[in-house]
């Protein structure tokens, strides 16, 4: 494999609001040749074909015929799935009966997986609060290897993509995500890098008046220099290239996005990102992209991965316009590392 396009069914609009035939219809319209399926998607489709309400959980077994759908779906489409997510808020749990219930629901999505064709589930970084995860490394470390070694028992293995948030408790960077990553060291424990969590971290501040961190450019590009140094391409599972917005105000109190409950990172997150290359983005995401891909020499999946306010539109033109607006910033991306190879 050398590059693909891929889309996460999320970033083309929302579940109870998009049915996910037509959003898959859209990505295979132009040209994306793979598909992140969120959890989201299969939970509600799999409501939908139990006929069950919208505040129930589907059964094990009402997920597993929703999987099939979707894998009869998407490979009508041609669409290959790249990956299953997200498996949230698993790792450090202070409650450890809560931890008990989560790998009893990772045997569930192992299977899910194996229906679905892919070998990869994707794992975000917790965001929870203090008060119900931990940030000690040990306890961090053998709870994924725990699901680690679980996935080596799995024919075909199942391999975990850890992915920091900008806006994680503990884990909000890609040299934390690495430090895990590393001692985790299992070979099916690798890592999903996003240049919106790792410039939106290190670069972009959506709180202050500047939009920027106050030393943005210079902790920027020594991060990425460090990203070159320090890791293992082999351990790169796939990669998400997105920008976001600018906010013209900070984002705090009184803020169209300010949420009390959430950082501000995270509302930023939720509301305002944008596909690369767009109009309105100001992260540094083309020198995130060339670090991992010409730095490093990453080869896979590129996947556009879009949250955003407008998921929540109702109406046809939102799919068309997100899976649209996807392939314009591949093909804009694609075009940039093409002239990366001729310098």
């Amino acid at each position: 494999m050398t590059y693909k396009p891929a889309i996460s069914s999320m970033s083309l609009g929302r579940a109870w609001v998009h049915k996910l035939p037509y959003k898959l219809d859209q990505a295979r319209a132009y040209n994306l040749t793979g598909i992140e399926i969120f959890f989201e998607d299969l939970e509600y489709l799999a409501r939908e074909e139990s006929g069950i309400s919208a505040d129930e959980e589907p059964s094990p077994e009402a997920q597993l015929h929703a999987a099939k759908t979707i894998r009869k779906l998407c490979a009508e489409r041609g669409l290959e799935i790249i990956g299953l997510q997200p498996f949230m808020h698993y790792e450090g749990l202070l409650d450890r009966e809560e931890h008990a219930r989560k790998i009893e629901k990772m045997k569930t999505w192992f299977k899910i997986a194996k229906v679905l064709k892919t070998d990869i589930i994707q794992i975000p970084a917790s965001f929870l609060g203090k008060d119900k995860i931990t940030g000690d490394l040990d306890v961090v470390v053998s709870d994924l290897q725990k699901v680690a070694d679980m996935g080596l028992q799995e024919s075909p293995v199942i391999r975990f993509a850890y992915e920091d948030l900008c806006w994680s408790t503990y884990f909000d960077t890609w040299e934390k995500g690495w430090d895990i990553v590393e001692k985790v060291d299992r070979p099916n424990f690798g890592m999903c890098l996003d240049t919106y969590n790792i410039a939106g971290r290190v670069y972009g501040d959506p709180a202050a008046a500047s939009g920027k961190t106050p030393n943005a450019d210079e902790d920027m590009r020594k991060t990425l220099e460090e990203l070159v140094k320090k890791v293992d391409v082999k351990k790169i599972f796939y990669i998400q290239v997105v920008d976001a917005e600018k906010m013209r105000n900070p984002l705090v109190e009184g803020h169209a996005f300010y949420a009390a409950d959430q950082p501000a990172r995270m509302s930023w997150s939720r509301n305002a990102r944008l596909f690369a290359f767009e109009e309105g983005g100001y992260l540094p995401v083309l020198d995130v992209a060339r670090s991992i891909i010409e730095g490093l020499g990453y080869k896979g999946w590129v996947s556009m991965e879009l949250f955003s306010r407008t998921m929540n539109e109702a109406g046809d033109e939102v799919p068309k316009a997100h899976a649209r607006r996807a392939w314009e910033a591949w093909k804009k991306l694609e075009k940039e590392m093409n002239s990366w190879k001729l310098k």
